[in-house]
């Protein structure tokens, strides 16, 4: 299970990434936001793959109608995330942020 620190340490670890509260729980940003808890179990991300991993790991993946507006939104739930996923998803929620080249 990953835990607020873990994702602390990941963000923190990208060039340019700040971390501030948002709606009063730790989010981090790079030019937009990154990555937010939404609460202290559930990690906010930014995603191209939110339909698929939600698709493919109900369990794991899911987001709520106030995400409806911001398709790139998903939720993770954090005592099924493993760590490894973990850093693919905050990688891509930091290139999505505006820190780093599309890739091709």
């Amino acid at each position: 299970m990953v835990t607020v620190d873990d994702v602390r340490s990941i963000c923190l670890s990208l060039p340019g990434v700040t971390e501030r509260l948002s709606w009063k729980q730790p989010a981090w940003f790079a030019r937009t936001l990154m990555a937010r808890m939404w609460d202290e179990d559930t990690l906010t991300v930014k995603t191209t793959e939110r339909e698929a991993l939600a698709a493919l790991q109900p369990d794991l993946f899911y987001w709520t109608p106030h995400h409806d507006r911001s398709p790139l939104l998903l939720l993770a739930r954090m005592e099924l995330l493993p760590p490894d996923e973990l850093t693919e998803l905050l990688q891509e929620s930091y290139r999505l942020a505006g820190r780093l080249p599309p890739t091709v």
